[in-house]
């Protein structure tokens, strides 16, 4: 008896130091994205939302870059299915991460896809995403990602009573924060050839196609990108 409690408490130890290993290792993340929470939270009050709707935006959604663009087709007054599609959009690489993680996850009961799935951010995926399947642990990965979400959630809160009160605050240049959080995610990640292409390919034409007014530069920037990056892959295997 005293064996099995032993084990049982030993097994609820690990849990917790996995847990809180993950919440500590999304830690940096999690204290980047503070203005880029900010700003959404005083950029939606800005655009009309009243404080409970500017809330479940971070609640609900739970998307920085989709939940900015989102907030500003409202302001704007664009239609639903406009935006909607817009935020389908660029929301989809979440489709590429949920595949990469597939192997990891699947073998998961349903309420752990289902929690880990609404977890995902390209946060936790660049802490958890490069994991090898015996390495991958539940509940690490569940310290990281629902820490990420208490601390985007609060930032948000921030944001609305900081909107509320303080005229054009999404105008003091928190934007940064969203260059500085990907650069953040990015850099770590690049290790091989075709990394490097890709990422000089998308600066390339990111910048060059904003300077020149192309619409959608950012989408097309992203697709040459990966194009690049999968050619140089192909060619690297040729080579071998």
């Amino acid at each position: 008896m005293s064996s099995t409690v032993l084990s049982r408490h030993s097994y609820i130890e690990s849990k917790s130091r996995s847990f809180w290993q993950g919440t500590i290792a999304m830690l940096p993340l999690s204290v980047a994205v503070l203005p880029w929470g900010l700003l959404a939270g005083s950029f939606a009050i800005d655009a009309g939302l009243n404080p409970f709707e500017s809330q479940a935006l971070s609640a609900i959604l739970f998307a920085g870059s989709a939940q900015l663009v989102a907030t500003g087709m409202i302001k704007a007054g664009t239609g639903l299915m406009t935006m909607l599609l817009t935020t389908l959009f660029i929301t989809s690489r979440h489709v590429l991460y949920s595949v990469s993680m597939r192997s990891k996850i699947s073998p998961l009961p349903t309420r752990w896809r289902l929690i880990l799935g609404f977890l995902l951010t390209d946060e936790l995926f660049a802490l958890c995403g490069q994991q090898k399947e015996q390495h991958f642990n539940r509940w690490y990965a569940l310290g990281a990602g629902l820490s990420f979400y208490l601390i985007w959630n609060f930032a948000t809160l921030v944001g609305i009573v900081a909107g509320s009160h303080i005229p054009s605050l999404n105008e003091l240049g928190l934007e940064f924060a969203v260059a500085a959080t990907f650069i953040a995610i990015v850099i770590p990640n690049i290790k091989s050839l075709p990394m490097v292409v890709s990422v000089l390919v998308a600066i390339l034409l990111s910048v060059s196609l904003t300077v020149i007014n192309v619409d959608g530069s950012l989408m097309v920037a992203s697709v040459g990108a990966m194009l690049a990056g999968y050619a140089t892959e192909q060619l690297q295997g040729v080579r071998v």
